[in-house]
């Protein structure tokens, strides 16, 4: 597709880059957070779980995105239960420290729950629950939602190790130094778990779906969608296999390395830079 190779940048931003380029205005620190890609296998490949966000948010208002947010003090917490690679391996795997690992995991599987409903652990290292629509779990949700309950302390209520092995690392993403808000974004993805259901029980999103990847991708570049350059991009990677366990398999053997898009220059148009790993793709549309 014309121009989300080469995205179009408005002429505001053009100039608050300029300016940050030349040291004359200070970007705003990003914050770390997590999203997860959750998927589940369709007659034409993988499907995705979409939310699409409040015209009322103050970032990416209208947009759709995957379950995710930003990691919360309490997801740092050394003694949650965890099955599944050791946090050394997650560092690895995702580029950081170990701590910031352990934290970036919490919050992957804590948001997935709290946006989703969904919820990847289980009571022992090769289970998964089964069933989270109860009057129960909600609050429990809940509570998570609003800061009242930690993730460790809701996983020891609840007799329940975290299921790392469910999620695979994908890419990262940083928001480019223009935007009022910025976020240091860590990509996983995920299967949806066996006998559970999604629920439309997001605080920030004003309608959710499951729609085939690359239908996503049709969407957006017809008009009918919106997105971020990162999420289209994650939807037309992932819609190039042909199961959600082709995905997953990939993942296995994917360290990620934060990107931040930048302003160019093309021709007498300002664009926003795209990882090469996506060009071919992006040039086959």
């Amino acid at each position: 597709m014309p121009g989300l190779s080469r995205m179009p940048v408005p002429q505001h931003f053009v100039d608050q880059a300029h300016a940050y380029a030349a040291g004359e205005a200070t970007p705003v620190e990003p914050r770390n957070a997590a999203t997860v890609v959750l998927m589940r296998d369709g007659t034409s490949g993988p499907e995705v779980y979409l939310l699409r966000r409040h015209l009322s948010m103050a970032f990416a208002a209208d947009m759709c995105v995957f379950p995710g947010g930003g990691v919360d003090p309490r997801d740092f917490a050394e003694d949650v239960a965890w099955a599944g690679p050791s946090v050394e391996s997650w560092a690895t795997m995702l580029g950081c420290e170990p701590a910031l690992a352990r934290a970036l995991v919490c919050a992957a599987v804590r948001e997935t729950f709290e946006e989703s409903g969904v919820l990847l652990a289980g009571s022992s290292a090769d289970t998964v629950v089964s069933d989270t629509t109860g009057d129960d779990w909600e609050a429990d949700r809940v509570a998570l939602e609003s800061n009242e309950l930690s993730m460790s302390d809701f996983l020891v209520r609840r007799g329940l190790v975290l299921r790392t092995d469910l999620l695979g690392a994908w890419s990262g993403w940083l928001t480019p130094v223009f935007e009022p808000k910025r976020y240091r974004t860590w990509v996983f993805v995920a299967s949806m778990p066996h006998g559970q259901a999604t629920r439309d029980v997001s605080t920030e999103s004003s309608e959710v779906t499951w729609v085939p990847a690359m239908s996503a991708v049709s969407a957006v570049e017809q008009g009918e969608m919106m997105m971020l350059p990162p999420t289209y991009l994650t939807c037309l990677e992932i819609g190039q296999r042909s199961t959600v366990a082709g995905v997953l398999e990939e993942a296995t053997s994917r360290t990620v390395e934060m990107f931040t898009p930048e302003v160019t220059a093309a021709g007498d148009d300002f664009v926003l830079s795209t990882p090469p790993a996506y060009e071919a793709l992006l040039d086959s549309r």
